[in-house]
């Protein structure tokens, strides 16, 4: 089944709708027929009748969501994607229409476009938080007229969801996508950009702690040299390794328990304390 039979989503509303209705609706017989012709042979004939005589129900779905802002037209693009998988995957032996079937199909696939194409940012990651990007506006309006109140309690205890999920949902919402590059006032050719912050770390910063990292080497060169040298070898390949070894691998290369390699590791750390302390004192 491909999307070129369908009519051209993008000629604007009403031509879109004058093509749309020239299908007939199919009855309760026929689509059966041409269900089982589609399932059982292939027939993507049948297919595409089904998918034009039900084209009107995914305009009807779509209209529900033109409060997001988005072009009508696209809305009904998805939705049309949505009804095509729906009559891949119907079955007519369930005894239900296409339309009952199909619209889920038509609301989950314009949902997902709604989500993709509100923010950069991807807005609604958990069930939560899809929930209430859909159902949070008509919430708060029915609160409103109902109580003259919309707390985020109140929207909270109505779609049952965390208080703090509908404030950060809110907040989500309230904000939309803006371009660094939009002019704050027109012909000024001064941005957004022109006034974000630096927060790299300065020059000065970046070379004092360079310095410090030299310097905290250099001290743990010497204080490991201070060692001997069995217990400077644990703490090489027990701390500063990139992988550090297991006591028992260094017990089994040292011929001694796996207790004698964690007592030496001890020892060695609070003799690397003290000559660091000791180096500290004298700098």
């Amino acid at each position: 089944m491909s999307q070129t039979y369908l009519p051209v989503v993008g000629d604007g509303f009403e031509h879109y709708m004058a093509q749309v209705n020239r299908f007939d609706l199919l009855t309760a017989e026929e689509e059966f027929e041409l269900a089982r012709r589609f399932q059982r042979d292939g027939d993507l004939e049948a297919a595409h009748r089904l998918v034009c005589a039900n084209l009107r129900f995914v305009v009807k779905v779509a209209l529900e969501y033109r409060g997001y802002g988005l072009r009508l037209l696209d809305l009904i693009q998805e939705g049309n994607i949505g009804l095509m998988q729906a009559v891949r995957k119907f079955d007519p032996e369930r005894g239900l229409r296409l339309i009952t079937y199909a619209v889920w199909w038509i609301r989950a696939y314009i949902q997902n476009y709604i989500m993709k194409s509100w923010s950069l940012v991807k807005i609604g990651t958990t069930q939560a938080q899809k929930k209430l990007f859909y159902k949070l506006a008509q919430t708060r309006r029915t609160l409103r007229n109902l109580t003259g109140d919309d707390a985020a309690a109140d929207i909270a205890d109505e779609l049952d969801v965390d208080e703090s999920t509908v404030e950060e949902m809110s907040l989500r919402m309230g904000q939309r996508d803006l371009s660094l590059d939009v002019e704050l006032a027109e012909g000024d050719d001064y941005t957004l950009l022109d006034i974000l912050p630096d927060r790299r770390p300065s020059q000065e910063s970046t070379l004092i702690a360079k310095e410090d990292r030299r310097l905290l080497g250099d001290r743990t060169r010497v204080a490991l040299a201070a060692l001997p040298s069995r217990e400077r070898q644990i703490i090489e390949q027990r701390i500063l390794n990139d992988v550090p070894r297991t006591l028992q691998e260094i017990a089994d290369e040292f011929g001694v328990s796996r207790e004698r390699v964690r007592q030496l590791e001890q020892n060695a750390l609070r003799r690397l304390k003290i000559v660091l302390a000791d180096l500290d004192e004298s700098c």
